[in-house]
């Protein structure tokens, strides 16, 4: 019988957060590294070279690969013959592990979680609770799959009760297009089938614990109906012309991966769920001799890429930027951003709108007269870091507060990640301003641009909290200019065409 030692599954839970914070799983650089070079998209190109070198920056730096450093998922499967010597049960100990990973001085974590979801949404301020599956198998070993799952890809999650007689791939297309680039392709899909609903979901969740293999599988070909499946997915997704970030490209997923069981016979539940470019996660085994290792990937198996902006970026002074100069700017040009950048996301944008629709005056030294806004949640800094990884939040959560933030305060321009609504590009138009994007899965390179950050106000919403950014060569890319046109619209459409592989009526 073998014992399992509670301080061995505590210590081996936090080191495998902490690993996977800073450690892309080799397989997804080896197939991203690939994407790139076949990749002809510019926009689409200059974003996986950023997140290339951003992900070897914090191999080598041992810093987040995102600022969203994910709710933690961890399946638990412990063996009937194990015995355990601990004090805590199953789910304690891996938050005690959360926990620890999360407040860990040398390469602290943002804490992501709030308490009472529906209410008061309080930051727990250690990112626990995780979201724990603890399953009894035969053997005398503790297996743990766990991975730090961010909420840009976890929001775009959907599930379906279909017929029996419903198309799988139709509705998977339809689902992915709707998606837009909030969850930051490329990266993978984990699709489950079968069983009930919530198993539909769970299997999803699963599927993207395993390792990305789509390249060998077109090599040998398919050996029986889900590995078909799984290419054809791969091959029309691609077809939509999404690509990196969105901006239209060959690449959109890295590969598809499906699990399925039994169902009714009446059931065809099938659930999307998408990984990001900042794929975490991370398989350990303990087996009674003590805490897990973990070996990190070889610097060798990153590509030489060195991201530097294009020699044509127009260069922006912050400080003293006007409307008539962001009217000049297009859809898709690259944009270094120099001055004083304020941010806000989802929290202050809510104080904000509600101070406005009272009365008041906002709060002490927050001015956003023709000023821009960066929608971020940043990591703590360490040691000399002015501020930790500070990638961008998704953009259409500040939907609903644009015509406020416009109208109402003398905003110019918003910086964020993903495609904006049509109510929101109409109040862009409208206003004359600009919404920019930065790349997500860069939060490391792009912290490197920011020099200084004080917080400004709302201290009390920790991560959401309105910093003033002192930023040099911060790049983005245009995404909406002053008319309203839209590169999420253009550059997929362009590519869809390039691409042409799916008949119209198939993505419809």
């Amino acid at each position: 019988m073998t014992i399992i030692r509670q301080q061995d599954f505590i210590d081996s839970v936090a080191d495998a957060l902490q690993f996977i914070s800073y450690y892309h799983p080799a397989d997804f650089i080896k197939s991203l590294a690939k994407a790139y070079e076949i990749e002809e998209s510019p926009a689409a190109k200059d974003a996986m070279a950023q997140i290339l070198a951003n992900s070897r920056m914090c191999a080598v730096g041992h810093r987040p690969v995102c600022q969203d450093t994910g709710i933690v998922v961890a399946f638990v499967k412990v063996g009937m013959d194990v015995r355990w010597e601990a004090d805590l049960d199953v789910v304690e100990m891996v938050n005690e592990g959360v926990r620890r990973a999360y407040l860990h001085p040398d390469n602290v974590l943002r804490a992501s979680i709030v308490s009472d979801p529906a209410g008061e949404r309080k930051n727990t301020r250690d990112n626990t609770p995780a979201v724990v599956h603890v399953e009894l198998v035969r053997g005398d070993k503790v297996e743990v799959s766990i991975a730090a799952k961010g909420g840009g890809s976890e929001n775009k999650a959907v599930m379906k009760m279909l017929n029996p007689g419903d198309d799988i791939v139709e509705w998977v297309l339809k689902s992915v297009e709707g998606m837009g680039a909030g969850w930051c392709p490329p990266g993978m899909l984990g699709i489950g089938i079968g069983g009930t609903a919530e198993k539909a979901v769970l299997l999803a969740k699963e599927a993207l614990m395993l390792p990305i293999d789509m390249h060998e599988l077109k090599i040998r070909g398919p050996a029986n109906r889900i590995e078909a499946l799984r290419m054809e997915l791969y091959d029309k997704v691609n077809a939509l012309g999404i690509g990196a970030q969105g901006l239209g490209g060959l690449t959109t997923v890295l590969d598809v991966k499906i699990l399925d069981y039994p169902t009714h016979a009446a059931s065809k539940p099938v659930a999307i769920i998408p990984n990001c470019a900042a794929t975490r996660h991370v398989h350990f085994e303990l087996d009674g001799s003590g805490r897990a290792e973990f070996v990190p990937p070889d610097l060798s198996d990153y590509p030489e890429v060195k991201w530097q902006p294009a020699e044509d970026a127009r260069r922006v002074n912050l400080d003293s930027i006007t409307k008539e100069q962001i009217g000049e700017w297009q859809p898709g040009e690259t944009i270094l951003l120099s001055g004083k950048l304020l941010t806000g996301r989802d929290a202050a944008h809510k104080r904000i709108v509600e101070m406005l629709s009272r009365g008041e005056k906002l709060p002490e030294g927050v001015d956003f007269k023709d000023r821009f806004i960066y929608y971020v949640g940043p990591v703590d800094p360490v040691g000399d870091e002015a501020v930790g990884p500070a990638g961008p939040t998704t953009a259409t959560r500040m939907d609903k507060y644009t015509e406020s933030m416009l109208g109402e305060t003398g905003l110019i321009g918003m910086v964020g990640k993903a495609e904006r609504g049509p109510q929101a590009i109409e109040s862009i138009r409208k206003h004359g301003a600009v919404y920019l994007i930065a790349v997500g899965g860069a939060a490391y390179l792009v912290s490197r641009a920011i020099r200084s950050a004080k917080v400004l106000a709302f201290a009390d919403l920790g991560m959401e909290a309105i910093y003033e950014f002192e930023v040099r060569d911060m790049p983005v890319t245009v995404a909406v200019d002053s008319k309203g046109r839209s590169v999420h619209d253009i550059g997929p459409r362009e590519w869809k065409k390039r691409i042409g592989i799916i008949p119209l009526r198939e993505i419809l």
